[in-house]
Parts: structure tokens; C-alpha cells; sequence
């Protein structure tokens, strides 16, 4: 803010309340902040990655048939390269098999993919699960 003397002006040496009001509530909710990650990092059990898949959808595409899932991971730890295969089993015998490679899935979260059939995976046993990951 600025006051006029003389035909001049100057800048207010003294902080408006706004701005201590303003600078009190960021520092708290930065230090809100870092206690929290501090909290996490400390006490948050380590735990493998545990994946687990749920299928979405099955619809046909061009060439075959689509099979839509999802992938969560509950554990605290991401899994890298995380193999996903799909099995179409009829009679015993594996008819089919598609595999499927995720980057990665992140700790506690869930994300989505498909896998493709030739064959209708209505007419036939259906396995899909994880094969695999590796640590990060």
C-alpha cells in the first residue's frame, strides 16, 4: 500500500494482517505436510507386492476376443515388469495362452489392461492370473 508525502510515495514498512494470516495457516500446513510423510515413512509396515486381477468385460474385436481386467496391488511395495497370462483351458488341455507385461503396478493402487483371445473365452475355461514381478 502506498502513502503520498510531499508528492511522493512510498511502500508501508509494516505487513498487512492478510499476509500474516496468510503466511501462519502455509507454514502450518506445511508442517501438517512433512508430519504426515514422517508418519507414513516410519510406520507403514513394509509388505511384498500382493496382486490380485479382476475381470471386467469380455467382448468381441476384430480378430477375436477382448478380455478387459483389472490389476490391483494391496501391498506397500510396487512390482515392476509384472507378468499377467491368460489361459483358455477346455478338456484339460490349454487351447490358448496370452501373456501380457505391465511396467509396473504402484503400491496400493490398480490399474487396467486387456488380453486377447483368439478363441471365445465363454466356451472354455478361463484362467487369468500373475505370473511374476520384479522389485524396482
Amino acid at each position: 500500500m502506498t502513502k503520498s508525502e510531499n508528492g511522493r510515495r512510498r511502500e508501508r514498512q509494516d505487513a498487512h494482517w492478510i499476509e500474516w494470516l496468510t503466511g501462519i495457516v502455509s507454514a502450518l500446513l506445511v508442517a501438517a505436510l512433512f508430519g504426515w510423510l514422517g508418519w507414513e515413512a516410519l510406520m507403514r509396515p513394509t509388505t511384498p507386492p500382493d496382486l490380485s486381477i479382476h475381470v471386467v468385460s469380455t467382448e468381441p474385436s476384430s480378430g477375436g476376443y477382448r478380455l478387459a481386467f483389472d490389476i490391483s496391488n494391496a501391498g506397500t511395495t510396487t512390482a515392476a515388469a509384472v507378468t499377467v497370462i491368460g489361459r483358455l483351458i477346455k478338456d484339460g488341455q490349454v487351447i490358448e495362452e496370452s501373456p501380457i507385461v505391465f511396467d509396473y503396478v504402484a503400491a496400493q493402487s490398480r490399474t487396467q489392461g486387456a488380453i486377447f483371445f483368439r478363441n471365445d473365452p465363454a466356451a472354455s475355461e478361463m484362467v487369468i492370473r500373475p505370473a511374476g514381478y520384479t522389485s524396482p
